[in-house]
């Protein structure tokens, strides 16, 4: 391309074109919906991690958005060549091959995730449709609290198969659990190996009786770990779990790294194909004797195509009735919603 004056531009003299450049447009293009805490906190570990080729974030505060993606273009030169853009016309997420939504009314203290459905539902309402029409093939990824319930309505308001509508789920909170569990082991917390499913939130179930180290299971070696009449106090760790988002945004006022850093490692699973067991919201029924459309997390395999298979747990007579309890809560609330 010519200057103004007529001279060769310094790109044409310097760079000979041989081939066509096709850039790095769609080589595993991921949107965020959303960049509060939490969705910047996402962007901040899919980056550091290398996982995309391109990255989109959507909001609508201008502002925030166009400073919070220039502050990551500014770090471009210290990752792979990564193209990261801003958006608020929802046609520039086209092509994305996951679609994380963080987008919501912030959970406040002393609030639990249950009442945040009508005012989040409502937001999601706007934002569906148009993900899906530009990215029909994308997966979703719902970050988004209360994320089980909000998971279900992405699941009816996209029209995507279900197996391509995820939630965030207790892959968190079984990461807090195994570090918590890690902590009085003193071992590695990627050597403890337990699971809490159900609910995201108040009702969730740790599965104690699989709980194991090397193989070897902790209810064999201490028979009552989890029940009310353990006099070591483990089932204190599940308590713990529970409340540690609600300290979390007590002390601070939100939670970000570690569910940056949970999603980032769902989003590995979907973009490498890794085929990685984690806990995470998907549709339940038909499983452990629920017969509704809930999202819960179960221990899922995920790939490039969303969820694969859910692996069937062996769970005890009690920890199958707190299950089942926390399937019938999450649907009571849901029947609520005005979709």
């Amino acid at each position: 391309m010519a200057s103004p004056c007529g001279q060769v531009s310094l790109g044409d003299s310097l760079l000979k074109q041989i081939g066509e450049d096709v850039g790095n447009e769609g080589v595993n293009k991921i949107t965020i919906v959303g960049t509060g805490q939490v969705g910047m906190a996402i962007a901040y570990a899919i980056l550091n991690q290398n996982l995309v080729g391109e990255l989109v974030l959507v909001d609508a505060d201008t502002n925030k958005l166009n400073g919070e993606v220039m502050d990551l273009q500014h770090g471009v030169t210290f990752l792979k060549n990564i193209k990261i853009s801003a958006a608020t016309d929802f046609s520039d997420t086209k092509g994305s091959r996951v679609c994380i939504v963080t987008a919501g009314a912030r959970q406040r203290e002393g609030e639990t995730r249950l009442d945040l459905v009508q005012r989040n539902t409502d937001i999601l309402k706007s934002i569906m449709p148009k993900l899906t029409e530009h990215s029909p093939n994308t997966i979703l990824l719902i970050i988004s609290n209360p994320v089980d319930i909000l998971t279900y309505v992405a699941w009816k308001l996209s029209g995507l198969p279900k197996t391509r509508v995820i939630g965030s789920g207790t892959n968190l909170d079984s990461a807090r659990f195994r570090f918590m569990m890690s902590e009085r082991l003193n071992i590695a917390p990627s050597s403890c190996h337990g699971w809490i499913i159900g609910e995201h939130g108040d009702s969730s179930v740790p599965v104690w009786s699989g709980i194991n180290i090397a193989g070897v299971r902790l209810r064999d070696v201490h028979p009552s770990i989890g029940k009310p009449e353990d006099d070591e106090g483990w089932n204190e760790i599940h308590r713990k779990v529970v409340d540690s988002a609600y300290e979390i945004i007590k002390l601070k006022g939100y939670t970000s790294w570690a569910i940056g850093l949970s999603t980032a490692n769902i989003v590995q699973a979907i973009l490498h194909n890794t085929r990685t067991v984690l806990a995470v919201s998907t549709l339940v029924k038909g499983f452990h004797g629920i017969e509704e459309d809930v999202f819960l997390s179960l221990p899922c395999v995920i790939g490039s195509n969303g969820v694969t298979h859910i692996i069937n747990q062996t769970l005890t007579d009690d920890e199958l009735l707190q299950l089942q309890m926390s399937a019938n809560m999450l649907h009571s609330a849901q029947i609520k919603i005005i979709m």
